[in-house]
């Protein structure tokens, strides 16, 4: 009997050991058995492709394409890539000054930086490029786009746009420029209302803001009136720059949260007891293009009740990336988290809903979004969005500096310019004083 009991435990055993093998033979999760396919497909190509081919130029066309399968914002860069990923964060870099994104097998136009080749030849967002140099661009990934853009300065690029305004699509040539993305401009209307653009956020970005705030209070005789923060066309950069900027003008509380895989690793940014600026009327600007860091920093002053939100709704990207920096001095940037305003609102998908509405053409309609990406995350149900809508102010003399070309510009100015009407007219509170 103790014979048979032992022989029937290792049936068991052996039965289960080999359903478990079988199981794992077709387990895809099991991904590095995989390898041994890789590796044979590899050595197959090598010797009998009918040319010789590029061993690396395999192996990180094989790495590209599995980070291809995550989101679109995750991506594989080759040496040359990330090189030249690292000088524009650092503020200068060779190309025409465009920030690009897929949309299914397109390569569209996110924004065009300021006082680059590709802004001065009249490039928009929704821009949907069709060629470079000759070369279909239709299925490229952006960070393919984007090489072939950058290059020595002086030299040229020919680039075939097409628009939904247009009938036909269009060819520039390009001169490649030194793009340098000083990152923050400012400027002084009616001598006390300051405006101030950030174009991207990089590794000195608050250092300039502090910078042209301090030039532009100093211009206006010591205390500005009321503050246009200008965040549209900018693609984001880096979180850190975000916070910095949103802390720069609050006193407390959130500033964003970011959850990482099952809402685990959670890290929370609040703003310091004490900001860098006083609380004068404020007013930031967006559009389509204002996405990623600039969305945190729109959502951070619109949930604190900081800043009054104008324009039109943003990208919508709502994730995290990390880069790290690989042996062979290639990169990679992953997709790790994330972010949620200081309510609570998930923005991806839905992008950063202006409190007042100002359309600056009806190229917005065709700005793309977060939510056009394929691969992109789902937002979350149940986030809040907040919504209104303004009437065209009626006609009235322009101010001499007012921007006549920049409608949702000088809706900003016209309601700093009401906000101090209002703080002249209406009653102010009594104060009272202890009776002896």
């Amino acid at each position: 009997m103790k014979r048979f009991l032992v022989l029937c435990a290792c049936a068991m055993l052996g039965g289960f050991v080999a359903v478990r093998v079988a199981q794992a033979a077709r387990d895809p999760a099991g991904p590095y058995r995989k390898l041994d396919v890789f590796s044979h497909v590899l050595s197959l190509v090598e010797n009998n492709y009918v040319e010789p081919v590029d061993e690396a130029k395999l192996v990180y066309g094989a790495i590209d394409g599995m980070i291809h399968t995550l989101d679109p914002h995750s991506s594989f860069m080759d040496p040359r890539s990330y090189a030249a990923l690292k000088e524009e964060t650092e503020g200068e870099y060779g190309g025409v000054g465009l920030e690009l994104a897929t949309r299914g097998d397109d390569v569209v136009v996110v924004a065009p930086i300021d006082d680059t080749p590709a802004s001065r030849a009249g490039f928009q967002p929704g821009d949907r490029l069709i060629e470079i140099d000759g070369r279909a661009v239709h299925g490229w990934r952006e960070t393919e786009a984007v090489r072939a853009l950058v290059g020595p300065p002086g030299t040229k690029v020919t680039v075939k746009a097409q628009r939904a305004a247009w009938a036909e699509p269009r060819t520039f040539t390009l001169v490649r420029d030194v793009v340098r993305l000083v990152s923050v401009e400012g400027k002084l209307f009616d001598r006390k209302l300051a405006y101030v653009k950030i174009k991207t956020f990089q590794d000195r970005t608050d250092a300039y803001l502090r910078k042209s705030l301090d030039s532009l209070r100093a211009e206006a005789g010591g205390q500005v009136a009321g503050l246009v923060l200008d965040l549209r066309h900018n693609p984001g950069g880096l979180l850190d720059q975000a916070v910095k900027v949103a802390d720069r003008f609050l006193d407390g509380g959130v500033i964003v949260t970011t959850k990482g895989r099952s809402g685990k690793n959670v890290e929370v940014e609040r703003a310091h007891p004490k900001s860098g600026e006083p609380r004068y009327p404020m007013i930031v600007l967006v559009d389509g293009g204002t996405a990623s860091a600039s969305e945190i920093v729109a959502g951070a002053l619109q949930d604190s009740g900081r800043a009054v939100v104008i324009g039109t709704r943003t990208f919508g990207k709502g994730s995290v990336q990390t880069v790290i920096e690989l042996e062979d001095g290639s990169g990679l940037k992953l997709t790790i988290a994330r972010y949620y305003t200081p309510s609570g609102r998930s923005i991806q998908e839905r992008g950063i809903t202006p409190d007042v509405w100002v359309k600056a053409s009806a190229a917005d309609d065709d700005a793309p979004r977060e939510q056009n990406l394929p691969g992109h995350f789902k937002g979350e149900e149940g986030s809040t969005t907040i919504s209104a809508s303004l009437q065209p102010p009626a006609p009235q003399p322009p101010a001499p500096d007012d921007p006549q070309d920049d409608p949702q510009l000088k809706v900003a100015l016209d309601t700093l310019r009401t906000w101090a009407v209002f703080k002249r007219t209406l009653p102010q509170p009594a104060v009272r004083t202890a009776q002896p």
